[in-house]
C-alpha cells in the first residue's frame, strides 16, 4: 500500500503541473489511464491524491477503455461548481483554527478530546456553519501543508547536565579496555515474555489461510508462568549470553547471569584477565542506587578474583546500552511471530539468534529462586572494597576482591 500512495502522489503532481493546460475530459482522461496503470485501488488512491471525485476517475477509466459514453458537453476552464473556500471565504480560517497545534490544550475546542480525523473535522465545521465533507476536508488539509503522522519518540525527558561527558567517559574507559584485550561486557534484562500460546508480534511465512492459532487475551498462565530473559554481551567479540530466569528479576539474578558467562565462557576467553569491566544501566536490578547489586559483585568478585569495574549510562539513557540494539533487538527479529509455547522454545530461539556480522548468542534456563525483598544493611555496605572513580563517583566504581 505504501508503494501505491507513493505512485498517487507521483501522478498527482504530475497532475497539478498540467491540469491548468488541460480541460476537464483531458484532466479526466489522464487519470483514468494512470488509475488503470496502477490497477486495482487506483481510483481510490489517485481520489485520495488528487482530491478528485471517484466517480470522475471511474468515468475516465472508462472512457480510456474505450467504453461508449453519452456525449456531453466539455466545460470552458472555470466551469462547474464553485470551491467552498470560494463560497465560503471563512471556511479555511476554520478550520485552521481546528487544527492548529496550539488549540490541543483550549478546553473550548470542540475536538480536544476527539481524534482529529478528516470526518470528525468535517462535523464539527457543519456544526460551526460550515457544511463540507471529509473527503473536502483531506483536500484543504493537504493544500495547507498537512499530512497523517505518527507520534515520533525523541523526548528523553530532562537529561542530566553530564549525560555527554559520561558517555565519553564510559567509552574512553571502555575503549581502553578492550585495546588491551581485556573483558568488557554490557549487561541488561530483556522484557519479560509470557510462556505460553500467546500471540508474539511480528509475521512470518505460512501457507495462505493458515495462521498460527494463539490465544485473545493475554493472561499469564499459572503453571508456565514468565521468562526472564537477562543478558551479557560480549562487546569485544560480539557475542552473547542470556540466562533465561523464571522467578524474580531481582541483583541476585542479575549478578547470577555474570557469574554464569564468566563459568562458561568468560573464564575460558579471557584466562589472564585480572579485571571486568560491566557497563549497566542507572535503573532496575543492576541500577547504581541498588545495594544489594554493589552486595552481590562483592561475593562475585571474591569468588574470581577479579576486579570489577563498572561504568552506568546516564538515566534516561538505555536505550544506548549496546546489549539492546546489538543483541536483544535481533532475539526479537529471531522470534517474531513465533508464540514463546515453552521456555524450551525460548532457549533454542535465543540460542538460534544471529545476524550477519556473526553474531552468536548462547542461552541457559536458569532454575534459581531469586526472593524479591532481601534487606542489605548499612553493615553488609560497610564490608564492600569499593574504589570510587573521581568523575562520578555514583556511577563510576571499582568492586575488588577481598584480600585472602
Amino acid at each position: 500500500m505504501a508503494g501505491m500512495a507513493g505512485a498517487a502522489e507521483t501522478v498527482a503532481s504530475t497532475y497539478r503541473a498540467l491540469s491548468a493546460q488541460l480541460d476537464e475530459r483531458q484532466r479526466r482522461l489522464l487519470l483514468g489511464v494512470e488509475a488503470r496503470r496502477l490497477g486495482r485501488g487506483g481510483i481510490k488512491a489517485l481520489a485520495e491524491a488528487t482530491g478528485v471525485h471517484p466517480d470522475t476517475i471511474a468515468r475516465g477509466v472508462r472512457e480510456s477503455e474505450g467504453v461508449a459514453e453519452p456525449a456531453r458537453r466539455v466545460r470552458a476552464g472555470g466551469g462547474g461548481r464553485k470551491k467552498l473556500s470560494d463560497t465560503d471565504p471563512e471556511l479555511m480560517a476554520a478550520l485552521k483554527a481546528l487544527v492548529d497545534p496550539d488549540s490541543r490544550g483550549d478546553p473550548m475546542s470542540p475536538l480536544v478530546w476527539t481524534t482529529k480525523s478528516t470526518r470528525n473535522l468535517a462535523a464539527a465545521l457543519t456544526a460551526a456553519g460550515h457544511r463540507v465533507s471529509d473527503r473536502t476536508v483531506a483536500r484543504m488539509l493537504r493544500a495547507l501543508g498537512f499530512s497523517l503522522q505518527a507520534n515520533a519518540k525523541v523526548l528523553e525527558g530532562r537529561q542530566h547536565e553530564d549525560r555527554d561527558a559520561q558517555f565519553r567517559y564510559l567509552n574512553r574507559c571502555v575503549g581502553e579496555h578492550v585495546a588491551a584485550g581485556q573483558p568488557v561486557i554490557s549487561v541488561d534484562t530483556k522484557k519479560k515474555e509470557l510462556v505460553g500460546d500467546f500471540k508474539n508480534q511480528g509475521r512470518e511465512w505460512r501457507l495462505k489461510g493458515k495462521p498460527e492459532l494463539v490465544r485473545v487475551h493475554d493472561f499469564k498462565d499459572k503453571k508456565l508462568g514468565k521468562a526472564i530473559p537477562n543478558g551479557v554481551y560480549d562487546l569485544k567479540l560480539d557475542k552473547g549470553y542470556v540466562n533465561v530466569g523464571i522467578d524474580h528479576d531481582t541483583a541476585q539474578f542479575a549478578v547470577n547471569s555474570i557469574r554464569s558467562w564468566w563459568q562458561h565462557l568468560g573464564c575460558e576467553r579471557y584466562p589472564a584477565a585480572p579485571r571486568l569491566t560491566i557497563t549497566a544501566d542507572c535503573g532496575g536490578s543492576n541500577g547504581n542506587r541498588t545495594k544489594l547489586w554493589k552486595v552481590e559483585l562483592q561475593k562475585l568478585a571474591d569468588e574470581t578474583e577479579l576486579e570489577l569495574e563498572v561504568c552506568h549510562f546516564p538515566p534516561g539513557t538505555s536505550k544506548w546500552n549496546k546489549i539492546e540494539h546489538r543483541l536483544f533487538s535481533f532475539i526479537t527479529m529471531n522470534w517474531r511471530g513465533k508464540p514463546l509455547v515453552s521456555l524450551e522454545t525460548i532457549v533454542n530461539l535465543i540460542a538460534g539468534t544471529t545476524n550477519t556480522s556473526g553474531l552468536e548468542v548462547y542461552a541457559r534456563l536458569d532454575h534459581g529462586t531469586y526472593p524479591d525483598k532481601i534487606r542489605v544493611t548499612d553493615a553488609d555496605m560497610k564490608t564492600l572494597n569499593i574504589h570510587r572513580h573521581d568523575f562520578h563517583s555514583e556511577w563510576n566504581y571499582i568492586i575488588k576482591p577481598h584480600d585472602h
